[in-house]
């Protein structure tokens, strides 16, 4: 019955923010819109969630602190090669940390303009957490 619809993110520079996305992400405009707020919605190719950019006037963060000195995002992206995705962050000068081994799943940090922290993930075939296991609990 319930599904994630939209994860919004805040950005200071609309334009500039929409580019990035789209250049580095893939991400897929769909409209904009100005009626109290300023934001772009857009999807990717895969997946049913939308990425909505919203525009603020300061820099908000878009993670939260586990324990003090560990802080984990809210959103994360989904990649089949984490390898290739790290790589062509990093060719196109995106701010990126290494690729850890996290036990059933390989992660890694980027940056995005307004120096949004999020992490590209890619579960390992296996992993509870890997689509054919979650296919197979959704039935």
């Amino acid at each position: 019955m319930f599904k994630v619809g939209s994860i919004f993110i805040p950005v200071t520079n609309l334009e500039e923010s929409m580019k990035w996305y789209q250049e580095n992400l893939g991400a897929i405009f769909v409209d904009k819109w100005d009626f109290g707020e300023r934001g772009a919605g857009f999807v990717f190719k895969k997946g049913d969630a939308q990425l909505g950019l919203i525009e603020v006037e300061n820099p908000q963060p878009t993670e939260f602190e586990v324990v003090k000195g560990k802080k984990n995002s809210y959103y994360n992206f989904l990649v089949t090669d984490i390898y290739e995705a790290h790589h062509d962050l990093y060719k196109k000068g995106v701010v990126v940390s290494k690729i850890d081994d996290l036990g059933g799943m390989y992660a890694f940090e980027f940056l995005d303009p307004d120096g949004n922290p999020f992490s590209i993930v890619n579960e390992v075939e296996g992993s509870k957490f890997h689509a054919t296991n979650l296919e197979k609990l959704k039935k």
